[in-house]
């Protein structure tokens, strides 16, 4: 998050809209509430995860391109990617992409629409990462902090 900060500061690319993770119920989120995506028990996620919310008409284009698709939530209108913790390290997600650590999700009752290909609940992040910028109409790219790196498609 101090990472987008400074991006903006420098003239950067909007920073991705971030949902904090918040277990407390205090903090930045107040007044919305908020829950953890559920993970099916049977699933290791032994790197943990965060979810990219992607609108929901866009969910279908997504998984049918995707080499491999994990557990997919949907909640107002949005499909929630199950991705590694930390999928957000160096990739600029694009708008109207809403990143969500720890997968929680501002939203009281998602619910579990696709479950996983294998025995891991994760889609791997630089496909969903290159799908969503095609969607998106932006140019993916990535690099060192502060370098600006999705710029709009010509």
């Amino acid at each position: 998050m101090l990472r987008d900060a400074l991006v903006r500061l420098r003239g950067g690319r909007h920073a991705p809209r971030t949902v904090e993770g918040d277990t407390a119920g205090g903090g930045s989120g107040a007044g919305l509430a908020r829950a953890r995506l559920p993970l099916p028990p049977e699933l290791c996620a032994s790197l943990g995860y965060d979810a990219v919310g992607v609108p929901a008409r866009h969910g279908f284009h997504l998984m049918s391109h995707l080499p491999r698709t994990g557990c997919v939530f949907e909640a107002a209108d949005v499909w929630w990617w199950i991705v590694p913790a930390g999928s957000d390290q160096d990739l600029d997600w694009p708008e109207p992409v809403a990143y969500a650590a720890g997968g929680f999700v501002p939203v009281p009752r998602p619910r579990l629409i696709h479950g996983q290909d294998s025995r891991t609940p994760y889609t791997p992040p630089i496909p969903l990462f290159l799908m969503v910028c095609q969607v998106a109409g932006v140019t993916p790219s990535w690099g060192p902090p502060g370098h600006r790196r999705a710029v709009t498609a010509p």
